[in-house]
């Protein structure tokens, strides 16, 4: 990765990537507005991956399951933790 490139990348293209790996997000305004309130978006996406459902965050699986590795690539991509897509995955609600 070149130094820099972290800084360039946002996390709106994260989840455009994630949605054209067949992941519907619900409640995506309030995500978008939690993650752009953060310097640390990668942290906070994890914790709506996981606990967003009490607000109504969720990711709703329309394909993605067929697409991991699209969705591992993305998660590399963007320098989440080694596990995070694992994590991710584990919290996919079925559509």
């Amino acid at each position: 990765m070149k130094m820099g490139r972290l800084c360039e990348e946002s996390y709106a293209e994260f989840l455009d990537s994630l949605k054209a790996a067949g992941v519907e997000i619900a409640n995506e305004c309030e995500l978008r507005e939690r993650l752009a309130e953060t310097a640390r978006w990668r942290f906070a996406f994890m914790t709506m991956a996981q606990n967003g459902k009490a607000i109504g965050i969720r990711f709703i699986d329309h394909g993605a399951r067929q697409n991991k590795a699209r969705i591992r690539r993305a998660f590399a991509r963007y320098a989440f933790p080694d596990n995070a897509d694992s994590v991710f995955a584990a919290n996919l609600a079925a559509d």
